[in-house]
């Protein structure tokens, strides 16, 4: 991996974009410009992928007109809203280059700075991710995405200051489509570290919504915390969830199985009847069935590992355009 990270490093054959867009009908046409300006400097080919998440506005109307004029442009409409995970699910597994980008279309990311992210990659890096370190508006926004962060980084260990920025290149296999759904989307970094990828981060403005409303609210940021225990979890024993499930079921199994030797040890030797004991008897039995059934996940856990997970699919596509 790293011998074919470090050609590609020095050499960027080509750039993917892949930006979700739910109800951006007046940021559309202004971002690609954006990046079309931003990338006009170099020679190698990129295309800008927008996947319409189910918009309720003119977006679909936008996106359909200026792909028929710009043939770099890309569009994957769904069927409805899946969210911004399957979004970017859908655009990682139809991305065409072998250098990926992901960027909001509400303008607050700004395509200027992509040159920022291409000479971390050009250095080495395989996953370079944005550090909105100002502009993140009221408290009751950036204080929650403050708590957030630093809990990730003290339990991940990864040195990234903003896991929920959304402006992020990296190299191809860094992430995979099928290990992007619901929020764990902000957990691109841990994705990529758990793989031994090397990772940079770059500070990038946080600018104001151009148009439309922002979808953050306090729903989502409930949805992250829990998909928190989850990229957590499987950081660490995706390979092997047996060794989490069966360490747990053999705790609970020796903790249940002494205790009954002990109530009947000190009845055969001591003469003190179980039924004395009868609430600690019976915990104990029960944490020797949870033990078989922990065992019993992780063996399955196991077993679902091997059934090509890769397969799993978040979303539905009504239509593309421009994809060959």
């Amino acid at each position: 991996m790293k011998d074919e990270s470090a050609s590609v490093a020095m050499d960027i054959e080509g750039l993917s974009i892949i930006i979700p867009a739910y109800n951006e009908e007046g940021n559309i046409t202004i971002l690609y410009e954006k990046i079309r300006q931003s990338l006009s400097s170099y020679d190698f080919p990129w295309e800008a992928i927008f996947i319409d998440d189910g918009s309720e506005d003119a977006t679909p109307g936008v996106l359909e007109e200026l792909a028929s004029r710009e043939k770099r442009v890309k569009v994957i409409f769904f069927k409805r809203n899946f969210g911004k995970g399957a979004a970017y699910s859908a655009g990682l597994k139809m991305a065409r280059y072998p250098v990926l980008a992901t960027m909001d279309a509400d303008l607050q990311d700004d395509p200027a700075e992509i040159p920022k992210f291409l000479e971390k990659i050009r250095e080495g890096y395989e996953f370079v991710t944005g550090w909105k370190y100002r502009g993140k508006g009221y408290i009751g926004k950036s204080l929650p995405s403050k708590v957030f962060n630093m809990v990730i980084r003290k339990v991940t260990k990864i040195d990234v200051h903003d896991f929920n920025c959304p402006y992020r290149v990296f190299l191809r296999g860094a992430v995979e489509p099928y290990e992007i759904y619901g929020e764990l989307y902000r957990f691109m970094p841990v994705i990529a570290a758990s793989k031994g990828y090397r990772i940079a981060e770059v500070k990038v403005e946080n600018y104001p919504r151009h148009s439309g409303k922002s979808k953050y609210g306090l729903e989502r940021f409930t949805r992250g915390l829990f998909d928190s225990l989850t990229i957590m979890f499987l950081s660490v024993y995706m390979k092997r969830p047996l060794h989490f499930f069966g360490s747990l079921g053999l705790v609970h199994l020796f903790v249940g199985f002494f205790t009954v030797l002990g109530l009947y040890i000190r009845k055969f030797l001591w003469g003190y009847p179980i039924k004395d004991y009868q609430f600690l008897f019976i915990m104990a039995i029960f944490l020797m069935i949870a033990s078989v059934q922990l065992i019993s996940v992780g063996l399955v856990s196991e077993l679902m590992i091997k059934l090509k997970k890769q397969d799993a699919k978040f979303y539905y596509i009504e239509k593309t355009i421009n994809f060959e």
